[in-house]
């Protein structure tokens, strides 16, 4: 089971309720880094992902796999008394309407603790003029407040982890799923933007985006260890154009389909979205699109093999459909005859063919997957050799492990190896 890209297996799960029985009184912050030691989940930068670990805790606990205890003493939300005044002495402050080149030079201040100043100041401007207002927001972040050359406050923006599945963005950047599941934390979002309402600078926020992507990719690095590639952000159509994001070059790729990102049964309508793209590299979809490992891949269920042949062959990796079904119609064949040479095993001139082909180029296959091919008998539950019965098969044998000699003159090899096992065959 894959829960926020990790994977859970029986055994892990097992583990993880069993944890929980024997130590009640455990918090869930102490679980997570307990879960997050044990798989080894850690970010690109060596840190355990303990938030993404409750994330998948909490999921999972959801939909009955495990079951958590009660919180302990959950933190009530307490406002704090110098909340509301510092952001009453920022609302009383003059309108800022002088020309751009008076506030640029503007400076991306980074919220460094949810504790800290600027992070009360950055919620209470959100939950005001944001019509989103402050989140939660996902997965990894940053949170920025913009600040002028003269040191006023312009505005505020975030990043943070991307959304799991966009189709008009999927179809854009042209990713597998398990390239998307491998990839994905190097998209991000520019989740928040805001420029506050008594700020009227003709490109501005334009101004703001392309200075905002500048110093991103090195404050992404230093907080979680690599870079991003690729960023995303939703414009609802029917209350902004996406005028500053276009005159910051960003690409509009389509628009979303309806649908928020934890509501998978569609069952609260939203509005539409335009889907706009910028890439931090020039080749970046191209990056994305490459899947170095498929350990992450949804599970699927298990196929029975049909017989013998399957259960042994089955799973060779040969990069060709063709070689793989060949290989199984060999080893039918000559499991079927143990004893017998290569043309009365195969029975006809097109599977002899096709005997010799997958012999004759080794090259495509490993060297268990070449001593595969030899004829095989069964003996109770082992598998054994068998002794070749005649020149033609110990031929077989010598192109199987590599002769030097048969590599030579491949294709009418094969043809005269056919004719002179057929004319024995006789």
């Amino acid at each position: 089971m894959i829960v926020c890209g990790q994977q859970f297996s029986l055994e892990t799960l097992k583990w993880i309720q069993g944890t929980i029985v024997a130590e009640p009184g455990l918090s869930r912050v102490g679980l997570s880094r307990r879960v997050c030691g044990k798989l080894n989940w850690r970010s690109a930068n060596g840190k355990l992902k303990e938030m993404s670990c409750r994330v998948a805790l909490l999921k999972l606990n959801r939909r009955g796999v495990i079951e958590l205890g009660a919180l302990k003493n959950p933190a009530p939300k307490v406002k704090r008394s110098g909340e509301r005044t510092v952001c009453e002495e920022q609302c009383l402050a003059e309108p800022i309407e002088s020309g751009f080149r008076e506030v640029s030079k503007e400076e991306m201040v980074q919220v460094a603790s949810a504790d800290s100043a600027a992070s009360r100041l950055w919620n209470e401007w959100m939950e005001r003029y944001h019509y989103l207002g402050s989140g939660p927001l996902c997965g990894a972040q940053l949170r920025y407040l913009i600040r002028s050359g003269q040191g006023q406050w312009l505005g505020a923006l975030a990043f943070s982890a991307a959304a799991w599945r966009v189709k008009a963005r999927d179809q854009w950047i042209g990713w597998s799923d398990g390239a998307r599941r491998e990839n994905l934390a190097k998209v991000v979002c520019n989740s928040r933007f805001l420029i506050l309402p008594w700020v009227k600078v003709k490109n501005l926020a334009s101004h703001v985006l392309a200075q905002s992507i500048r110093g991103l990719e090195a404050d992404w690095h230093q907080r979680y260890g690599f870079a991003p590639l690729l960023l995303e952000t939703f414009v609802e159509s029917g209350r902004f154009k996406g005028t500053s994001y276009r005159a910051a070059n960003w690409q509009c790729v389509g628009q979303s389909v309806g649908r928020g990102r934890q509501d998978r049964t569609r069952s609260v309508s939203v509005a539409h979205k335009d889907v706009y793209m910028y890439a931090l590299e020039k080749h970046a979809r191209e990056v994305l699109c490459r899947a170095l490992a498929q350990a992450h891949s949804e599970p699927s269920v298990a196929k029975q093999p049909h017989d013998w042949a399957e259960q042994e062959f089955g799973q060779a990796q040969l990069n060709d459909e063709r070689l793989s079904k060949r290989l199984l119609t060999v080893a039918r064949d000559f499991y079927n005859r143990p004893q017998a040479n290569i043309p009365e095993a195969c029975q006809s001139r097109k599977k002899t063919r096709a005997a010799y082909r997958i012999a004759f180029y080794p090259s495509k296959l490993s060297g268990n997957q070449v001593a595969a091919i030899a004829p095989k008998s069964r003996q109770g539950d082992k598998t054994c050799w068998t002794k070749p019965r005649s020149s033609c098969t110990a031929s077989a044998m010598g192109i199987v492990t590599g002769c030097s000699e048969v590599e030579q003159g491949a294709s009418l090899t094969i043809e005269r190896s056919v004719d002179e096992g057929w004319d024995r065959h006789r």
